[in-house]
């Protein structure tokens, strides 16, 4: 097995997390602005709930001064019926005085109707006050649990970079070279397991030559898939030169 494997494999690993940690990052602004558009459409709500109350106050009022109109209609026929001197204009006073009791009865209805109607459009200003409220200390709280998320992912993000920049002085600048521009084209996936002669990072066959060669324990070159050019490793003999390295270390102490 190349010496430059395990190096590779712990970068892989080590650039997966600064990707992770990275795409958190960029979703924080994200998730801040759909926090800002929920407390702007309980704003906007709060806003017509109120907008929608003073219509119905104009409304009621309006009502109002129908009512008193069609009473005072009412009431000036009313007096009237005393000068009247004919059965005729008499009939027709009646006609008007019936008339204007109709509508005084039917804006009583309209005017009691709107009273309803403020009594709810109070509610609902009541109930989108509330909701605003919610919604402020709800995305105050969550607002911070993100920034202060964001400022621990950045955290482990450097500490990760830094680690990475350790492994890869480990790694000759050729190799590193043609790891990071297959990382870059294969979604951060540059290496590859190779398992009963074919390759798992593309599914597709290896050749049984080479295959054999990544079995060897002394195999010393790098070898790549030829259809998807991952850089390709056995995890048996990755694992037999980790057993091998214990027991060295193990020995010498």
């Amino acid at each position: 097995m190349h010496p430059a494997i395990p190096f590779l494999l712990q970068l892989q690993k080590t650039d997966q997390e600064i990707a992770t940690f990275r795409a958190e990052l960029e979703a924080a602004p994200k998730r801040i602005r759909e926090l800002d558009g929920k407390l702007s459409g309980a704003r906007t709500a709060l806003s017509a709930a109120k907008e929608a109350c003073t219509q119905s106050l104009t409304a009621r009022k309006r009502a109002e001064l129908d009512v008193a109109q069609w009473r005072d209609k009412a009431q000036k026929f009313r007096s009237q019926s005393s000068a009247v001197k004919t059965n005729e204009a008499y009939k027709a006073l009646q006609h008007e005085i019936a008339n204007a009791d109709g509508e005084t009865a039917k804006a009583e209805d309209a005017q009691l109707e709107q009273m309803m109607a403020v009594e709810e459009a109070e509610k609902k200003v009541k109930s989108a006050q509330a909701a605003l409220q919610d919604a402020e200390q709800s995305v105050a709280a969550d607002r911070k649990e993100i920034e202060n998320r964001a400022r621990e992912t950045n955290r482990k993000m450097l500490v990760e970079i830094s680690a990475r920049e350790k492994l890869a002085k480990q790694v000759d600048d050729d190799i590193l070279d043609r790891y990071s521009r297959l990382a870059k084209r294969l979604h951060g996936v540059a290496m590859a397991e190779a398992v009963d002669e074919q390759c798992r990072g593309c599914g597709m066959r290896i050749l049984p030559h080479m295959f054999q060669e990544l079995l060897r324990t002394e195999d010393r070159e790098l070898h790549f898939c030829e259809n998807c050019g991952r850089i390709l490793y056995a995890p048996r003999t990755l694992s037999y030169c980790s057993d091998a390295s214990n027991s060295n270390t193990m020995s010498a102490s």
